[in-house]
Formats: structure tokens, sequence, C-alpha cells
């Protein structure tokens, strides 16, 4: 059984009867929040029960504990309230003012009447309501037949079979939420139209494992969404095979224990379907190399990975191996994108290696944006990769591929010696009267107001460098406004890119010896 104390705890009933030295009968309980426990339910040198979490477990008396009520019950005490008689006016208080401010509402037993209408009802919400049964055969279907949407979280349900008892007579059901129950495995008889409907299904921190969890789907043929987060899972062995995982389009492992991606891949198997994968929060460290290894995420479209341990640009290259269809992509909160060598430009690296991506961290990819980070990272591989084309490619999968789409990058031709000079480059300067169009042309040449040489540090930040601009093409005053000063970097294809973000060094802008930078400086807000 499952019980509930007016203290806010849930437990599950592990032991009934007597306590050797003590009188009376007791109940051995493991909560589900732990910290309300006190022993692994030995007392004395003796053992009276089993806990799943160590610590978890605790004796009490049966009268202190709540044990829930059916279903029906429980659905009238959340949506049936007796009507307030002929008076058409009555005082009510503001839930979200703390009993400061009491309004008065005209004609609220119209709205409890269809309220009460539980014929009508669609979405049905019992979570935390103390569900701890079904009713007896063809009460629940003639009372609410038309729910298609049921939430029983936080309830007192104990087992699958207690579920299976509800849900067989929700003919329509097709949304169930079982969040942060404890359920037992189900008897070998339960009915198969408990679940001949349901497309989404919720056990987030219900500690189901893989296993009894696809046991369960074998039952649920029209399933496509699955919830699985917080579960502590370790791994996705031990799985009953089933058509049913084929149709499987969408599951979430939030905040598991799943570190081995290989070993993900392979689970992943049977789900010929997926196409959203949630990994968020389970301590994933690399993405190995694919090799000869088959992988079943072929057809993966969206993948969060964010808050977990990446640390390795090479995971990047990798995860394209594994995920070649990827679309979406979290990242965020992995150490990839704070302390590594793509640290500074991690976004731009991230879209480079992965042509087929079209959101990066819930933020799209524009197609300038895409170009700009490719010419980018081609800079970057021809600046910190010494050697030929089979060594860069050694490391950066993309390369080649890149270079075909863009043209080979300039290569950078300044000294590695260590001192001042090697941070010291030459670029060539040119003022526009109008913001150019995007090319950099022959013939624009013709039409800059000034074309100079300056000399700067590549460590410089790009705000700096705006204002040594002004000075260098003896353009006048300084504009108030800094962003006045817009200055674009001629790539290898000759398109300009806009450069903004004034903390970041010209180096990794990619601007080096002899590179090219267009300046237009608008007075249009000045005084």
């Amino acid at each position: 059984s499952r019980i509930y104390l007016p203290s806010g705890y849930f437990g599950t009933v592990k032991y009934f009867g007597p306590i050797d030295g003590t009188t009376g009968l007791w109940l051995g309980v493991e909560w589900d929040d732990s910290t309300r426990g006190k022993h692994d339910g030995i007392k004395d040198g003796k053992r009276y029960f089993n806990c799943r979490v160590p610590h978890s477990g605790s004796f009490i008396r049966p009268s202190s504990a709540c044990y829930g009520y059916p279903f029906l019950q429980a659905l009238k005490n959340k949506y049936v309230e007796a009507v307030h008689g002929t008076a058409s006016q009555e005082k009510i208080v503001l839930g979200s003012s703390n009993g400061a401010i009491e309004v008065e509402a005209v004609d609220l037993d119209k709205i409890r009447g269809k309220f009460s209408n539980l014929e009508r009802l669609r979405e049905v919400s019992l979570d935390n309501e103390m569900v701890s049964t079904g009713n007896n055969p063809g009460e629940i279907l003639s009372t609410c037949p038309n729910v298609r949407g049921l939430d029983l979280s936080a309830t007192l349900v104990s087992s699958w079979d207690v579920v299976a008892m509800i849900t067989t007579e929700l003919h329509q059901l097709e949304r169930l939420a079982l969040n942060r129950n404890r359920l037992t495995p189900p008897s070998s008889h339960l009915p198969a139209s408990a679940w001949l409907r349901l497309s989404e299904l919720q056990l987030n921190g219900t500690w189901i494992s893989w296993e009894e969890f696809t046991s369960i789907a074998i039952l649920m043929p029209q399933l496509r969404m699955v919830e699985l987060g917080y579960n502590g899972l370790t791994s996705l062995s031990h799985a009953k095979i089933s058509t049913v995982l084929g149709h499987i389009e969408i599951l979430n492992f939030d905040s598991n224990k799943l570190e081995d991606w290989q070993h993900i891949s392979e689970a992943m198997k049977p789900c010929t379907s997926l196409q959203r994968l949630i990994l968020s929060s389970n301590g994933i460290e690399r993405i190995p190399p694919r090799e000869s290894h088959p992988s079943h995420l072929q057809g993966l479209k969206v993948l969060s990975l964010s808050s977990n341990k990446l640390h390795n640009s090479c995971d990047i290259d990798q995860l394209y191996e594994w995920c070649p269809n990827l679309e979406t992509l979290s990242l965020a909160k992995n150490p990839l994108s704070e302390v590594s060598d793509v640290s500074r430009s991690a976004r731009q690296q991230v879209i480079a290696k992965i042509p087929s991506l079209l959101v990066l961290d819930a933020t799209a990819i524009s197609t300038k944006e895409r170009s700009d980070s490719e010419l980018f990272y081609l800079s970057f591989v021809a600046k910190t990769v010494p050697g030929h084309d089979e060594d860069k490619l050694k490391e950066h999968p993309q390369w080649k591929t890149l270079c075909m789409k863009h043209g080979r990058p300039a290569e950078s031709t300044a000294d590695r010696d260590g001192r001042l000079g090697r941070y010291l480059i030459e670029v060539k300067v040119h003022q526009c009267s109008e913001p150019p169009e995007g090319l950099f042309t022959p013939g624009m040449q013709g039409g800059f107001i000034v074309s100079t040489s300056l000399r700067v540090l590549s460590t410089m930040k790009l705000g700096l460098f705006r204002l040594r601009l002004v000075k260098a093409l003896g353009a006048g005053k300084i504009p108030r406004n800094r962003h006045n000063i817009c200055v674009w970097l001629r790539m290898g294809d000759d398109t300009l890119a806009l450069l903004q973000n004034d903390d970041q060094e010209l180096g990794w802008w990619g601007i080096e010896n002899n590179s090219h930078i267009v300046v237009h400086i608008s007075r249009q807000t000045e005084p």
C-alpha cells in the first residue's frame, strides 16, 4: 500500500506487524523522500524489510497515515462543489492575494454546475489528490467516459494493476501522467484494453527500470511519447523487445545516470521511429568515435545534451557521425563551452561541424550565421593546425567539405616565436560612404572615401579597434555610439561579415595579416 502523512510525506508500506520489544502493530515504510527515513528496515539487528534507496525507511503507527480514496471520490472532491443556493452574488478571496483582496462574484453556481458535469470532462488532473484505487466495474465509464488526458501524479496508487483498473474504463484516454508514484510490477493478467489508445506516458520520478517500462509498453500499441526522467537509470539493458518500441518518436531521460553514449545508442535499436531524445543531466563525458559500431540514432532530429560533462571539441565531430540528420541540438552548461579550445567560439564551431543543424541551444541558425560560422571555422583551422590537408582532416573532419564549399582560407604567415611581434598584424582599411551590400568587389575600391593600412595587435578588442579606425581614417570626431562605426571583414569568398561583439579580440574574428576591413561611419543620431 501507499500512504501519506499530513506533514507532506509519501511512502510505500513494506512491512505490517509487530516489532520485537514493543507492543501493538507497526508499519514499516520506505519514504519517497529519503531524508524522512532513519534506517534500511533493520531494528536492533533484525531485518523487517528492505529499502531500494539507502536509509529511507522507518516505522510508524498505522493510525497516523492516510490511505487514500477511490478514483471517483477524489474526482468529485476536486471537480464537484456544492451549490450555494439562490444568492446571485458571493464574496470570494483572490488566491494570489494571500487573503488581502475580497471581491464579489455573480452566478458562481452556473460555473459550479458546468464543472460538476463530469461526463463533459476531457482533461482531468488528480495530482496530489490521494487516489489509491479504482471503483466497481462500470462506475468510472458511466461517470466520465470522455476523458482524453489524465494526471495521476503523486497519488497513492500502488501498482500497475490499480492503474489498469482505472484506465480500462477510460476508452478515449490518450495521455497519462503517473509522475512521482511508486508502482509495483503488473500481474500477468492485465486487460489488453487498458491502454489501447494511449499515445503519451509520463513516468518521471517513479524509479521504474527500463525493463519494467518495456514490459508495460507491450500493452500500449499507440505509444509515441514517453518521459522517464529522474529515475536513477544507469543502463537500458534487458528490454522486452516489441513492435511497440518501434513506434516511439520521443524519449525523455532527463536527469538519470546514463553516462555511456555507445550503450545508449545500442539500447535505441528497437526504437526505429525515434526523432527526439532528451539526455540532459546524465553525466555524459564523451562521445566516442563511431568507427565500425552501428548507429541506431541515424533518424534522430532533436537531441538535448545540456548540463552534461562534454569537454572536448572532437565530441561534436563524433556526434555528427552518430546523428547525421540532427536538426536541433542543446549543449548549454557543458564544459565544452566554458573551458576548452573552443570556449570562445563554441557556437560557431558547433554550427560548422554539424552541417544539418538548424537550431542550436534554442536559437535558430540563419543562412548568414551558418556561412559566417563556417568561414570563421576554416580560418581557425588554418591558423591552429599546421601541416597538409591530411593533418587537418584528422582533427577536423569537415575541413575538406567546407574548403570545397567556401574555398581555402589564406594561411596565416605570422611568426610563432612567442614575442610581441607574433601578435602584430597589418590590415587594409577602406572607408565607404554608404553601407556595403554584402560583397567585396573590385568595383567597390573606386568608391572608397579612404583606403589605408593599419598595424594593430591581434589581441586588441573590437571596441577599441573601432576607435583606432576613426583616427586612422581621419574621420573627425568619434561618434558617441561606437556601433555607429560599422565594421566588416572581407572573407575568403569575398563576402563581408559584419563584426558586432566588442568584447572579442581581432584574432578571434579571424583578422590577420593583410585582412581587408571595410568601415562605414554613421552620424545620423549625432547632435
